[in-house]
């Protein structure tokens, strides 16, 4: 996968890969077994989720408001307040990817799109990249959510959104660092 805005990098400062295996392949990640010569001589086994990349949308309505999605998330067992998001399909570019996410889950698409983001997710165990995007001057598009998807959609002033930050009501990631940038940009 590209590395957008990482810079330079020579052959010496990337790992060379002896060897590997593949232990899983699923429909929404893999999971590699890597024998590695990393930097510096080190020589480690790494264990790597794969993934496909993924985009987030900070929707701002014309009032200012920001739309998020509340959903059950399994793996920390609790419903969280989350930016419109998801996966990118193969070769999906990260725009399309956006405005198909906004159009699923929020039955919205934006007429102007910019990205205010890219951060690697977990890069301690996983290759997952993440375009964030800030989406203005929305409109109403058909909804096409995911059959397996129960959102609760809503919208929020900026400064109720801080506040539940302060208050630690919001505890997933890409939505907190969406949310700072927003709250840094309209100081």
């Amino acid at each position: 996968m590209a590395r957008p805005g990482g810079g330079d990098h020579g052959a010496r400062d990337r790992a060379r890969v002896l060897s590997r295996r593949r232990i899983y392949e699923g429909k929404v990640l893999s999971l590699d077994r890597d024998e590695v010569e990393e930097p510096g001589g080190v020589r480690a086994t790494r264990e790597v989720v794969r993934h496909s990349g993924s985009v987030a949308v900070l929707a701002v309505r014309d009032d200012g408001a920001i739309v998020l999605v509340r959903q059950y998330r399994y793996p920390v067992d609790e419903a969280l307040w989350e930016l419109p998001a998801g996966r990118r399909d193969e070769g999906e570019p990260p725009e399309a990817a956006a405005q198909r996410e906004l159009q699923e889950e929020i039955g919205h698409r934006a007429d102007d799109l910019e990205q205010i983001a890219f951060f690697y997710t977990t890069p301690g165990f996983c290759d997952e990249a993440m375009h964030v995007f800030r989406a203005t001057r929305l409109v109403a598009a058909a909804a096409k959510g995911d059959e397996d998807e129960r959102l609760e959609v809503r919208a929020f002033p900026l400064r109720e959104l801080e506040a539940m930050i302060a208050r630690g009501e919001i505890r997933e990631g890409k939505t907190l660092v969406a949310l700072l940038l927003e709250s840094r940009r309209s100081r």
